[in-house]
């Protein structure tokens, strides 16, 4: 099935070479970063994680998001995504492929990875998400070229995949679970200790990857032959809709549990995103946006009138996507680190080359996106010929 991704008109061609130029340029950066180390970024002493671990947090929320196409249709039997359970499953392989390209960034030397497998330490967090990413990659591989397979060749699934889809389920959660055990099992960072962190992160993960595929599928609609159902994407709508409003409920909880309490080192976090600290704010209009953003999708994936409006629904994905973005990816990591446990505010900003290098990273996760969609779409088209 790998030689229907060479095959395509000029469009296709033109794209996959754009993305090929981005990479380009930001292996180049990256090449940059491998000769003078990660002085050339904006971490500092106080701020160790920065934007490479911040699109890492926020794509391993996308990436788990697969289960709430995978638990639907194998678990309880809901035909209608049949159609695009396979998407879901590749947008995953994309998501996981793009968290460990961004943690070897963040690494400094790639070489250094390889002290987690020479010199394992499972009383280590870092060890076992080690594991849990790789091992998501694999079955996510796996099984969606399994079951992809199996459709284009018109027969059924072999019995020694459905174990493996029963046990993606888990392991999905896992991998935001554990991701969130990183920093909630830190007991010197004030905004992150709070047993809450893991649900919230399931929660933002089950909005903003769900929204993302509502806008792939919109897209495969637009420019091929195959539809992945309306019926499909007003069902993923719905999960979304579920999902941001319970982030943002836990958001609050959050809110009022540190502010009643009165912590100074919980209260501070809170102030410096949203209102600014000691004369310092820069990712203050960030955060409001954030909320704002969400806000607004609650507003218009609740509504059934406006939730069934397709062209509605893009602009409600859209502010999903960006808003949990932002507070996932800029927020989350940036706000745990700022103030420091002194109280003193280092702020972080991210440099030219760090983003230029994450923009190729990405750039990565979309040329392979691109290549497993059309894959699937060209299995698609030729079954229902």
């Amino acid at each position: 099935m790998l030689e229907t991704a060479l095959k395509g008109n000029k469009g296709y061609y033109r794209w996959m070479a754009a993305i090929v130029a981005v990479i380009g340029v930001g292996f180049a950066c990256y090449l940059w970063q491998l000769k003078d180390g990660l002085g050339i970024t904006g971490m500092s002493r106080d701020v160790s994680w920065g934007f490479y671990i911040a699109q890492f947090t926020f794509l391993v929320g996308v990436a788990a998001s697969a289960v709430m196409l995978v638990i639907p249709y194998y678990l309880h039997n809901y035909k209608a995504f049949g159609k695009i359970a396979i998407l879901g499953e590749f947008l995953a392989v994309a998501s996981v492929s793009m968290c460990l390209m961004f943690i070897l960034a963040d690494l400094g030397q790639p070489m250094r990875a390889l002290n987690m497998i020479l010199h394992p330490t499972p009383g280590s967090v870092l060890f076992w998400d080690m594991i849990v990413l790789n091992g998501y990659l694999f079955l996510n591989i796996v099984i969606g070229w399994k079951v992809l397979e199996a459709e284009r060749n018109e027969v059924m699934v072999a019995g020694w995949v459905k174990p493996l889809i029963y046990l993606s389920v888990p392991w999905a959660v896992s991998i935001h679970t554990v991701t969130a055990f990183l920093y909630c099992g830190l007991p010197g960072r004030g905004f992150w200790l709070t047993a809450i962190l893991a649900p919230r992160f399931l929660a933002s993960a089950f909005a903003a990857g769900p929204s993302l595929l509502i806008l792939l599928c919109l897209l495969i609609r637009k420019i091929t032959n195959f539809d992945p159902g309306r019926e499909q994407i007003q069902s993923l709508a719905k999960i979304v809709t579920y999902a941001i409003i319970m982030n943002v409920f836990f958001f609050l909880c959050e809110v009022f549990v540190v502010f009643y309490s009165g912590i100074p080192e919980h209260m501070d976090h809170f102030k410096y995103l949203f209102v600014g600290l000691h004369g310092h704010g820069v990712l203050v209009p960030w955060m409001w946006t954030s909320m704002g953003l969400m806000a607004l999708a609650i507003l218009l994936l609740v509504n059934p009138a406006t939730r069934k409006d397709e062209s509605v629904l893009v602009v409600a994905c859209i502010c999903v996507f960006v808003g949990t973005w932002i507070d996932k990816g800029l927020g989350m990591i940036s706000g745990g680190f700022v103030p420091n446990p002194l109280h003193h505010v280092n702020e972080y900003v991210p440099t030219t080359p760090e983003i230029v290098i994450a923009i190729g990273i990405y750039a990565t996760g979309i040329f392979i996106l691109s290549v497993l969609f059309k894959i699937v779409v060209t299995v698609k088209e030729e079954v229902s010929a």
